[in-house]
């Protein structure tokens, strides 16, 4: 194994929960499947959508599916032994907690900017054994080296630079997206090996 009996040993013992399957989430999804986290917590209420394409990890002969039963699909060929748990829902206060319970490490994923408060204050809140790995700005093309991740409390980490926003002329480009979603993931398997952020 490239990474090592026991590295590898510790993402295969973890369960990691990725909320929301865009841009972001189809990418950290499919990068820790890659690099053998054992169990993958999949949630989205949505389907594949033609205009999703360009940024997401899905093909075109999957428009309509939903991106739970799509992303799955596509998880599986690239890593076979992956468990995965797919939920297509959409995650609510009332609900949230007990669809993310076993996870260790939880992604939030989300386009909106109200569900991704929704989500972190009830991880941060009721989930306090949790790691939330969170994003916020990654739209535009602005340099490459404006996203980074953050430690923002213990157990809280914050990929992005933080500033931009999907707005006319700076909408979603793929490469920027993508690299948030590495950051994300990237942080996930820091943390699994104990390499905290300072």
């Amino acid at each position: 194994m490239r990474q090592g009996r026991q590295l590898q040993a510790r993402f295969s013992a973890a369960t990691v929960a990725v909320c929301g399957l865009g841009g972001l989430g189809s990418h950290i999804a499919m990068a820790l499947a890659r690099a053998g986290i054992g169990k993958l917590i999949l949630l989205d209420f949505d389907r594949v959508d033609v205009t999703n394409l360009h940024r997401q990890q899905y093909k075109a002969s999957q428009v309509g599916q939903y991106k739970t039963q799509a992303l799955s699909e596509n998880l599986k060929e690239a890593a076979p032994y992956v468990e995965l748990e797919a939920h297509a829902v959409r995650i609510t206060e009332k609900n949230a907690v007990q669809l993310l319970k076993e996870a260790d490490i939880i992604c939030e994923a989300f386009d909106c900017p109200e569900a991704k408060a929704m989500l972190a204050n009830i991880v941060l809140e009721a989930m306090p054994e949790q790691f939330l790995v969170a994003a916020s700005g990654m739209a535009g093309l602005d340099s490459a080296n404006g996203i980074r991740t953050r430690k923002v409390t213990g157990r809280f980490y914050l990929c992005g630079d933080e500033v931009s926003e999907v707005a006319a002329g700076a909408g979603l480009v793929s490469s920027r997206v993508m690299l948030c979603a590495a950051h994300q993931a990237h942080m996930v398997l820091r943390i699994l090996a104990g390499k905290l952020e300072p």
